[in-house]
């Protein structure tokens, strides 16, 4: 964990920087390191809910993407 993270964790910085993207930028689509739960967690908590899985990212990284949407 980076030091910035756990300073700034929980202060709802996150939630504010993502309404506002929603409301100024219509925002309605995330994708997620499906192997970071606390991203997981965070876009499940502001409601987005998972429509696509891949096994791999964007540059053909086994990385798992979650491909999230605003319900």
């Amino acid at each position: 964990m980076k030091i910035y993270e756990a300073v700034e964790r929980g202060k709802g910085i996150g939630k504010q920087l993502l309404k506002y993207g929603i409301e100024k930028f219509g925002i309605k689509e995330v994708t997620a390191n499906e192997q970071n739960p606390q991203a997981v967690g965070f876009y499940k908590h502001m409601e987005f809910v998972t429509y696509k899985r891949t096994d791999y990212d964007e540059e053909g990284n086994p990385y798992p993407l979650l491909y999230m949407k605003i319900v």
